[in-house]
């Protein structure tokens, strides 16, 4: 079977196991989910070959949202040197490259000066793995390290994260935040 819908399930599933409290143990889901990436990596580029094709742009599709406790999961399409604006998450989240590579940068403003600090850059592989769990609300950013490919990526935060896009900024920093517009898709996996 050289569908999608199979191992995005698979995924989808590993990560609603692991996410069951308000405070997950994001090193078990991390590991399980990149076991299941590093399995066949090559058979996961085939699998998820369509999405990679789809040529919308920076798409986000989403696989699950719940309450209680606050969880979305989904999956992004990455075009060729896309960068993402910083976007503020709740408490804990895990971002894993699924094909392709993709740095992850954390970040710090400064309340006084509105200037964004570079806290953290991880760079991803096909299941690899950073995540972040406290207290203190992150600012994070993705980008594909690919001139020339899309990347396909999974996020499991521990909040309804509805967009990217972090509100309320002005000024010279707003600018830095502006990218080319996305497609987000509702998805539904049955089964």
């Amino acid at each position: 079977m050289g569908t999608h819908r199979h191992i995005l399930k698979t995924l989808r599933s590993i990560a609603l196991e692991h996410a069951g409290s308000a405070h997950p143990d994001l090193a078990s889901m991390a590991r399980e989910l990149g076991r299941v990436v590093h399995q066949d990596a090559s058979s996961m580029a085939t699998r998820l070959a369509s999405l990679r094709r789809r040529q919308r742009g920076f798409e986000q599709i989403l696989l699950s949202r719940r309450n209680k406790p606050p969880l979305s999961l989904w999956i992004v399409a990455w075009p060729a040197n896309h960068v993402s604006p910083l976007r503020e998450h709740g408490v804990w989240g895990l971002e894993m490259a699924l094909v392709g590579a993709l740095e992850v940068q954390s970040c710090q403003r400064d309340a006084a000066s509105n200037e964004l600090t570079v806290l953290d850059r991880q760079w991803l592989g096909p299941g690899d793995g950073a995540w972040f769990d406290g207290e203190v609300h992150q600012l994070r950013r993705c980008r594909n390290l690919s001139r020339y490919e899309t990347a396909l990526s999974l996020h499991v935060y521990g909040d309804d994260m509805a967009d990217y896009a972090t509100p309320g900024r002005s000024g010279p920093a707003a600018a830095q935040l502006k990218v080319a517009p996305r497609h987000i898709t509702a998805s539904r996996l049955h089964g």
